[in-house]
């Protein structure tokens, strides 16, 4: 493809056995009716687009990662971006295209979810924990220069960023995490994402995710904010988590679950091991975050020592609502 095309540059990797499918869901759904069409290709961006690379990486024979580059010829640097609930690397096209003026700009599917692989429980496990491992990972493959490289990872992202912080202190040179649940704090999290972690509950909640998977993509961003609060997410972003919802045989909910099911786990051992997190964090937050309260970034920014910055009127996807914040975020990690 050169570079004077209006599509972007998509390098498909056959991989067998690899399921392919969307990032899941937040909390409590009232179903409503309607679903979403999803394109059939659905893999193109505008015009103004075509300097981004959506291409797959393979990680290994188990997972291969469906990615987003954009590429500067001077970088200051490297930003790599890691998503939450319901999203998929597309949360942050926008964002990417705005900095790709200055930097080289990363974003995958986690697995599980989006176009990245979705391998069967007894092949991976979807903890928070073997999410680092796909991160290092990731790293290593894309040939990231980790002395130049800034980390934000937002929702399910973020605790897998600093696992791997703890383990690797070289890994990056400034995280910036947000909207996420680093301690075992039953009460500053939505009663729905409590019952994802433990018991009988949690193939209750399960079950109620897949089943209300429109009213997840239409409502999840803007549930809980005001009115003069709440914000649409582009069509192509939607169709993209949609369509990938139900594909193979784990179901991004399922892969949700399978997160929660090591959750406490692995944030008893990052509480465990802050000593051990040298590279420098900064904490955003949404102070209006319904599933997980501010509370939970307050505490975790005190327990180490991190920068935290609230941000007024704005809820769980701060990238999405309001995006400057986030733009001028990563700025400031490079200066």
């Amino acid at each position: 493809m050169s570079n004077s095309s209006e599509k972007i540059n998509i390098r498909r990797r056959c991989h067998g056995g690899v399921a392919i499918a969307i990032a899941a869901a937040t909390a409590l759904a009232a179903p409503v009716s309607g679903s979403f069409g999803a394109p059939a290709h659905a893999q193109t961006l505008s015009a103004q687009e075509h300097k981004a690379d959506v291409s797959f990486l393979e990680i290994d024979k188990d997972i291969t990662l469906r990615r987003m580059v954009l590429r500067n010829a001077t970088p200051k640097g490297t930003v790599l971006f890691l998503h939450g609930f319901p999203e998929t690397l597309y949360a942050w096209k926008d964002i990417a295209l705005t900095l790709a003026s200055d930097y080289e700009v990363h974003a995958f599917d986690w697995p599980g979810f989006g176009l990245s692989s979705r391998p069967t429980v007894d092949r991976f496990s979807y903890a928070p924990r073997d999410f680092a491992r796909v991160l290092n990972d990731y790293i290593r493959r894309a040939g990231i220069e980790t002395s130049k490289l800034t980390i934000y990872a937002t929702d399910i992202g973020a605790l897998p960023a600093l696992l791997l912080a703890q383990e690797k202190p070289g890994i990056a040179t400034s995280i910036i995490v947000g909207d996420f649940a680093p301690f075992d704090r039953p009460q500053y999290m939505y009663e729905s994402l409590q019952s994802l972690k433990a018991g009988p509950s949690m193939d209750q909640a399960r079950d109620h995710l897949n089943k209300n998977r429109d009213d997840i993509l239409e409502n999840a961003f803007r549930r809980g904010l005001p009115k003069e609060a709440q914000f649409d997410v582009p069509r192509e972003f939607k169709d993209d988590m949609s369509r990938a919802w139900g594909h193979g045989a784990i179901t991004t909910a399922d892969a949700f679950s399978h997160y929660y099911a090591h959750f406490t786990r692995d944030q008893n051992h990052f509480e465990s091991n802050l000593e051990r997190l040298a590279i420098p964090v900064k904490v955003v937050w949404g102070e209006k975050d319904l599933y997980i309260k501010k509370e939970m970034g307050i505490e975790l920014a005190d327990k180490i020592g991190a920068e935290l910055r609230l941000l007024p009127g704005i809820g769980h996807y701060p990238h999405l609502q309001n995006p400057k914040p986030t733009i001028d975020e990563v700025r400031a990690a490079f200066r």
